[in-house]
């Protein structure tokens, strides 16, 4: 509840800016006059609802509102201009294809007027509301913690970290139960808690004991809400779990969840599963058919053999399959036991230049049609390299929750090819369980055309 303050801020100073573009667009398409625009009356109806369809989509794909932000307006300027370079590329694009050079002019100069009026209404809308907090503008709360302990503590310091004010009056704890001092005064046992709550003017207690320790806890919780203060129960999860968790509910039943997966959500199941099947169709159809049987020779003119290597790997829950590639080593027997590395003697002269490219990569269209792979997703390990890797690092096995990709967001981020060290794996695993836990199907398409790009500029971990 208390970084809502900070979507609050988001979330109308976005709607401010779609305001302050569809009023500029109004106003320039009068001031232009019937001359310029009135020629392009139904072209400038579509593109003024394209526009404003990109710029919510830009907005939601930057997931301004699931982020834990400060009231910054240097980050709100950072993330605005992002969006804004964006979104008037786009829209120069779009009108590029579509209209003249009048025309151009037209929208073009619209969408940078509004990108610097809306900065200068922002700013002025952060400097107001954003520090309203601190010139006593807003709300202060007021704050009494019940329970002394670690939990207490480290509340203390994030509240005190907030830059939405909070008023801490002090701790409400049982004398027996203090064991050192505190910046912060204790000012009741618990017994007399809500009476000194009153007194003090408190509007929430954070309560840091667990009921089930103190059944007066129970009675005070009632009390506290018949006088019109908040309680606030802080659970103690810290034995088991040193990250955030998520809360849903099976009816009324509170389930702790270590991390969201979107992809558990059965409408984006569909959404994606769609996407790879639908991809995968045109690849096979508009490539594999013509590329199998050109490339197929090639290999086979060079090094005897399978045009094909079929690895067993492991994919989603562990479960191994044949992932397919087409052959860019001679046929050897440590294919399924050492990675390749830089100038590895094995690679094949064809397989260098497959490999450099991704094209060895193409079969695996089959696996995702399959539905062995994804487009995208955390890349499979062959078998022996999961059960190695898995025993260095913890959580390795994440990642198995999600179906492997023929790309994935650890790749397009500079981490591919040969493992050397512990700290390359740690950090392909961090964006493994990153995009587990912020997938989006833009995200895989941002994903993909940054796999392209990579492809074309060349990677150096690619050989």
């Amino acid at each position: 509840m208390y970084y809502r303050p900070h979507r609050f801020l988001y979330m109308v100073a976005t709607m401010l800016t779609l305001i302050v573009l569809n009023v500029l667009f109004i106003t320039l398409y009068f001031f232009f006059g019937k001359r310029t625009v009135n020629a392009y009356a139904s072209f400038y109806g579509t593109s003024w609802l394209l526009l404003n369809i990109w710029w919510v989509v830009f907005i939601v794909t930057n997931r301004v509102y699931i982020k834990r932000v400060s009231v910054s307006y240097d980050f709100f300027l950072k993330n605005r201009i992002k969006i804004n370079v964006t979104f008037v590329f786009f829209a120069i694009v779009y009108l590029f294809f579509f209209s003249d050079l009048q025309w151009l002019r037209f929208l073009t100069v619209s969408t940078l007027l509004c990108y610097c009026i809306t900065l200068v209404i922002n700013r002025f809308f952060y400097s107001y509301f954003g520090n309203g907090a601190h010139s006593g503008r807003a709300e202060i709360k007021k704050v009494l913690i019940l329970g002394y302990n670690n939990v207490a503590h480290k509340l203390v310091k994030y509240l005190e970290d907030e830059q939405v004010t909070y008023n801490i009056v002090g701790f409400a704890e049982d004398n027996e139960n203090i064991m050192e001092l505190s910046n912060y005064p204790i000012v009741s046992d618990i017994k007399h808690t809500i009476e000194v709550s009153k007194r003090l003017k408190v509007n929430e207690i954070f309560l840091t004991i667990s009921p089930e320790k103190n059944n007066e806890l129970y009675n005070l919780i009632y009390e506290a809400e018949s006088e019109c203060i908040r309680v606030l129960i802080v659970p103690d999860l810290s034995h088991f779990i040193d990250k955030p968790v998520h809360v849903q509910y099976f009816r009324d039943i509170p389930i702790l969840l270590l991390r969201t997966e979107p992809l558990e959500n059965i409408v984006n199941k569909f959404v994606k599963r769609f996407f790879d099947v639908s991809v995968s169709i045109v690849a096979i159809l508009l490539i594999l058919w013509w590329l199998i049987p050109v490339l197929g020779l090639l290999i086979f003119i060079e090094s005897r053999g399978p045009v094909f290597f079929a690895q067993m790997r492991t994919g989603r829950n562990n479960k191994q399959f044949a992932c397919l590639k087409f052959r860019s080593m001679r046929v050897n027997n440590e294919a399924d036991s050492k990675q390749a590395t830089r100038g590895d003697s094995r690679i094949t002269r064809i397989g260098k230049i497959i490999r450099k490219t991704n094209i060895d990569e193409f079969p695996q269209f089959i696996n995702v049609l399959k539905g062995e792979m994804s487009l995208v997703g955390p890349r499979p390990h062959m078998l022996k390299h999961t059960q190695d890797y898995s025993q260095v690092v913890n959580q390795f096995m994440i990642r198995q929750f999600l179906k492997p990709g023929i790309t994935g967001w650890a790749q397009v981020n500079g981490f591919r090819g040969e493992i050397n060290n512990k700290e390359q794996l740690e950090k392909r695993l961090e964006f493994d369980i990153w995009y587990l836990e912020n997938w989006s199907f833009f995200l895989d398409v941002k994903i993909i055309f940054l796999t392209i790009f990579n492809a074309l500029k060349g990677e150096k971990n690619a050989f």
